[in-house]
């Protein structure tokens, strides 16, 4: 989870949230519009802290997040919440790269990414 130096910088959804209308009316519909609309070159959604769990037990969300998949948006999701949700291999079977955030995050704030929170 970096980010990409090959591309200008993006767009970052920062997923916090553990309700799932803001994550579906919010989060997830604009990550994946973004991308399917052509706004953002680069889209990364990353899941931090409750949305984890959430994800994890929300089939419904899973579709969602397949589908932003599918457009174009990169998945990453905080090992270190995941963990401590005890759902971090969950997270993994759906195709989310699973690693630590602090660092990463640190470097699109700094790399001009526009960073989005939900």
């Amino acid at each position: 989870m970096n980010a990409d130096k090959d591309t200008a910088p993006g767009l970052v959804i920062l997923w916090i949230s553990r309700d799932p209308d803001a994550a579906r009316n919010m989060a997830l519909m604009y990550a994946k519009n973004s991308r399917l609309k052509g706004w953002w070159d680069a889209v990364h959604l990353l899941i931090w802290g409750p949305s984890a769990q959430l994800l994890a037990e929300d089939p419904a969300l899973q579709e969602e997040v397949a589908a932003c998949m599918a457009a174009g948006v990169t998945v990453l999701a905080c090992r270190a919440c995941a963990e401590r949700h005890g759902v971090a291999e969950a997270l993994r079977a759906l195709g989310v790269t699973v690693q630590y955030a602090g660092e990463p995050l640190t470097a699109y704030l700094k790399g001009g990414w526009k960073v989005l929170s939900v």
